[in-house]
């Protein structure tokens, strides 16, 4: 999987993700919305260097950037370029459907980057592992449909840019793209 993504733009791979089947450890599904982070953007946890908590995001491409947000949730990101990822924002859920609804517990399954770790049994260990089939596992799709594009949410810096995707008509997705 990393030599299909080696070299390609954040913003290309976050689009290149979508279709994608996700599994963690036999559970996941299609993934249906993205956002992209790169080393200049003061909204990505590399724009400052290198630091412990960032490590993975620096190692090497196609492999999981995992990190906690605010404290609670866990968030799944896919390494690019050293210092560039790509956070998986939703999914929809194709195996393993039962594990993903006894973890959630809740019709919200795998719609928002925490809900979807939850749903996946996404752990902090993953943090640096490989999308190579083991536990984690990255099938990129051939054609995965039409791309709706819109501002990233759920940040404070560097809102305006257009680094979010998402699958036209899929549902689940974490939130309404704008018209």
């Amino acid at each position: 999987m990393a030599g299909r993504i080696e070299g390609l733009a954040i913003v290309d791979l976050a689009r290149r993700l979508i279709g994608a089947e996700l599994l963690v450890r036999g559970v996941g599904g299609i993934v249906i919305e993205t956002e992209a982070y790169g080393r200049d953007d003061p909204a990505s946890h590399s724009f400052r260097g290198p630091t412990r908590r960032n490590t993975a995001m620096f190692g090497p491409a196609g492999h999981a950037y995992v990190y906690r947000s605010y404290g609670i949730h866990l968030c799944l990101n896919v390494v690019g370029r050293p210092g560039e990822a790509v956070l998986i924002r939703a999914l929809m859920p194709t195996r393993g459907q039962e594990a993903i609804a006894m973890r959630r517990n809740s019709p919200a399954l795998c719609n928002g980057p925490g809900r979807l770790t939850q749903a996946l049994g996404v752990r902090p260990e993953d943090d640096g592992a490989p999308f190579d089939g083991g536990d984690l596992s990255l099938t990129l799709a051939d054609h995965p449909g039409p791309l709706l594009t819109g501002p990233r949410i759920g940040i404070s810096r560097a809102q305006d840019r257009p680094w979010r995707f998402g699958l036209a008509g899929a549902p689940g997705l974490s939130r309404p793209f704008p018209a």
